[in-house]
């Protein structure tokens, strides 16, 4: 049996895809663990779904420290609860550039678009409102640029008529508690590779086979 992968979680709001990834490792769908979760919202109610589940979670105060100071305390919080992977997950501060170099390669995100279309923080809203047809969902490898490192998994999700904004991001988040706990599965079992700007995904038996798939949904090849 080999040890738990020791995930960091980092987040800012509800914690669902937080939540995601609990329940997987629960459930032991992954060989992970969360060991920590980090939020810079005092009132988040992902630090109630931490506690619920019996993980340490930390309250960063953002107020009057500089960014380099923040990411400090956080890599201090990570390094101390021995964190191998960090997994951004609703995290809606950007890293600075040398948080981001030490962890190259352990830090991942899940963005709720199909990029390198619509970054940033309203990733369902800019879609929808640019009238796409299709949309969907990202997890990649962060770098020093926001949402543009390597590209992990994606799943394509239909626009449907009677849509709106927050009708076409509740559908995208069930995809994202999909993708998310795959991609800390394959990165778990060291599936993946990084060469330049492409992700090597090494040949693993596919979560469309094992679990349930959603209508309407177009999963990446390494799901």
């Amino acid at each position: 049996m080999r040890k738990k992968l020791r995930v960091g979680v980092l987040a800012s709001g509800g914690g669902t895809d937080f939540q995601s990834i609990v329940d997987a490792s629960e459930k032991k769908m992954i060989n992970a663990e969360v060991v920590v979760l980090i939020c810079d919202k005092s009132d988040a109610f992902c630090l109630k779904r931490a506690g619920k589940h019996n993980i340490d979670s930390f309250f960063v105060n953002t107020n009057n420290k500089s960014r380099e100071e923040i990411d400090e305390e956080i890599d201090n919080i990570l390094i101390g609860h021995d964190v191998e992977l960090v997994v951004g997950a609703g995290y809606m501060r950007i890293l600075t550039g040398d948080f981001v170099t030490k962890w190259y390669g352990r830090l991942i995100n899940i963005h709720p678009a199909l990029l390198p279309s619509f970054k940033g923080v309203n990733g369902q809203g800019d879609a929808f409102d640019y009238g796409i047809k299709i949309s969907g969902c990202t997890t990649h490898f962060m770098n020093e640029k926001m949402d543009s490192g390597p590209i992990i998994l994606q799943a394509a999700v239909k626009v449907m008529p009677g849509d709106d904004r927050d009708k076409l991001a509740s559908r995208i988040l069930e995809v994202e508690h999909q993708i998310l706990p795959r991609t800390i599965d394959l990165f778990e079992k060291g599936c993946l590779e990084i060469k330049k700007r492409c992700v090597e995904i090494k040949k693993d038996k596919s979560w469309k086979e094992k679990y349930k798939v959603l209508p309407n949904v177009l999963y990446s090849e390494g799901y």
